[in-house]
């Protein structure tokens, strides 16, 4: 509920703090006393208007602040949602103060609780906590999806409202998900092939760390070998085999030297040197003999080995990572093998969504059936109540229903985010006068008939209606003062559910209310200010008593007043204690009402 609204330097308002009781407020005073500037600062705090021209004359900034109590965890949970704010809703008893402020220079800021938010934001804010009706473009219950909601409240379907918007939004879910996969089935299947071309190209080669290696020394060997035959050959030849070798001229100098060591001993080590060496160059003559025995040119391994490095070269230059030889091939064979298990995996999720959207789109078609028989047995039951209460309120000839449009629950019709709360929408539509067409609430030209259709609905759907202030502008308009104690009545009775702020012009209207506020304009020094005293005890009767004649209070009148705040008194329907939550409408065994023809219905 709004607790506290503060306006300053708005129009002829310079400064008000307006403390407002949580049931039934009421705001009276003379034509041009500035009644329109309250409704004007509800209209700010909904997000609406802000032109400079509502800033008071000489005035650089006006503001408009309100402070909300919120007691209803739901509304906390989406006004935290609405503004991001750090709420807690399981907390009671919330204090939300909402700012806004208007610059001469046109600029406009906003904050609530002190942090600033968006237009945006506040118009959110607006459409959950303040319903003003007697302006037809931001009336809560105006809009179809709003008026859908409520009557799921009022047939007690949000149970069912709420499993069919969650299977709703898993089905999208599967829907999206196996579009995805069949607009990438041909690039992933082209990728799968791809892969499994390469690690079958990569495994049947079955490569092995060190490998090249090892094959890169045994071609050089192979392709060498005649080379190196022919060259030990010479060597072997020069050492030992050909005449004047090496180690026959050695020989002939051992013994030369081994001749002189026994006529001078100071040769003998001299001798035993060349002894040495001369056994030494005979080994390694006998081993280059043993080498080239054991040469054999063989064309048929040199071709595999030739073969095997030309396979991995191939390898490494489509699978390595630069620099890494087989080493990068072998790492890229582990990094294809996961990305083959991921498009397997996604083929066989194609097939597991597959199985699971059609029993998704059976419990979807069954919930959607049994939603919308259910909003049409609240339409039949709500529309003859309405009916009733419009009665009451002066327009016996009104009638009331609400058009269906119903999306055919073919698997074939694309569900939208628009159909996340049913296959229907729906239309609250009213006919005024007999011979006219039933008109969608929203095209109703009267404000004062709206207030007064709105005055009805919210009457039989307050408790399903969670928007917790109610603003009535107009709701008199045209109406006597025997209806005036009707509507009094009413709006007593609607305070129960909700806090009521209503502007009139009538007495029997006034009287009813817990709280009234009288409005009083007053010229000093040349300026014009407009004040808000609240009113009660003799004031109150002297203001309804001036009420009742536009003029000044006589005895009679004084009395008069006292009679409609003793009838109002008698009225007992207000209660302090909470309401209770809403239950689905009675059922009726009279027949059907017949049901609007709609040209948007669709087979």
């Amino acid at each position: 509920m709004l607790t506290e609204l503060h306006i300053s330097n708005l129009a002829v308002i310079e400064d008000a703090a307006i403390e407002l009781d949580e049931h039934f407020n009421c705001f009276t005073g003379q034509t041009g006393a500035g009644k329109s500037l309250v409704i004007g600062a509800f209209e700010l705090l909904l997000g609406l208007r802000g032109a400079a021209d509502l800033l008071r004359a000489g005035a650089d900034e006006g503001r408009v602040s309100g402070v909300f109590e919120l007691r209803d965890p739901a509304l906390i949970k989406r006004v935290t949602q609405a503004a991001d704010l750090d709420l807690d809703p399981r907390v009671p008893h919330q204090q939300l103060l909402i700012t806004r402020k208007l610059f001469a220079s046109g600029r406009t800021s906003v904050s609530v609780n002190g942090r600033p938010v968006t237009m945006a934001m506040l118009k959110q804010l607006g459409e959950l906590l303040i319903d003003v009706h007697g302006q037809h473009d931001h009336q809560y219950l105006l809009k179809p999806a709003h008026q859908l909601e409520l009557l799921d409240r009022y047939a007690g379907a949000e149970s069912l409202r709420d499993r069919f918007t969650q299977t709703h939004r898993e089905l999208q879910t599967l829907r999206r998900r196996r579009a995805e996969l069949d607009a990438s089935a041909t690039l992933r299947r082209q990728q799968l092939d791809l892969y499994e071309f390469q690690a079958d190209e990569i495994d049947d080669a079955e490569p092995t760390l060190g490998e090249y290696e090892e094959l890169d020394a045994r071609h050089r060997l192979l392709s060498n070998l005649q080379r190196i035959k022919t060259d030990a050959a010479h060597a072997h030849a020069a050492l030992y085999d050909t005449e004047g070798a090496v180690v026959e001229r050695l020989q002939t100098i051992v013994a030369i030297i081994h001749e002189l060591a026994e006529l001078d001993e100071d040769l003998k080590p001299s001798a035993d040197e060349l002894h040495t060496a001369l056994a030494q160059l005979q080994d390694t003559a006998f081993s280059i003999g043993r080498y080239i025995d054991r040469l054999d040119l063989d064309p048929a391994e040199l071709a595999e080995v030739e073969q095997r490095l030309n396979t991995i070269n191939r390898l490494t230059q489509k699978y390595d990572e630069p620099g890494r030889g087989l080493t990068g091939v072998i790492n890229y064979r582990h990094q294809i093998e996961s990305e083959i298990n991921r498009l397997r995996t996604e083929s066989d999720d194609q097939q597991t969504i597959d199985d699971q959207i059609a029993p998704a789109e059976d419990t979807l078609r069954t919930l959607g059936q049994s939603l919308s028989q259910a909003r049409r047995d609240a339409a039949d039951q709500l529309a003859p109540q309405v009916e009733s209460q419009l009665a009451e309120l002066g327009m016996t000839d009104a009638k009331f229903d609400v058009a269906f449009d119903t999306l055919d629950p073919d698997p074939d019709n694309e569900l939208t985010d628009e159909h996340a709360t049913g296959f229907d929408t729906i239309e609250m539509r009213i006919q005024t006068n007999p011979g006219q067409p039933a008109l969608p609430l929203r095209r109703v030209a009267s404000g004062g008939e709206m207030s007064r259709i709105m005055l009805a609905l919210k009457s039989i759907l307050a408790q399903a209606d969670r928007v917790s202030v109610l603003v009535f502008d107009e709701i008199d308009a045209n109406v006597g003062g025997r209806m005036g104690t009707v509507l009094g009545a009413k709006l007593r009775d609607l305070a129960a559910h909700h806090q009521i702020l209503c502007i009139t012009h009538l007495p029997q209207i006034a009287a009813y209310a817990t709280r009234h506020l009288k409005i009083t304009k007053q010229v000093d020094a040349g300026q014009t200010a407009t004040h808000v005293q609240p009113v009660d005890g003799d004031r109150r009767i002297e203001e309804l008593a001036e009420m009742l004649t536009g003029k000044n209070a006589t005895d009679t009148t004084r009395q008069q007043a006292r009679e409609m705040l003793s009838l109002a008194d008698a009225h007992t329907t207000l209660k302090a204690a909470a309401p209770k939550p809403a239950a689905a409408p009675p059922t009726s065994k009279r027949k059907p009402r017949k049901r609007p023809a709609n040209p948007r219905a669709r087979s």
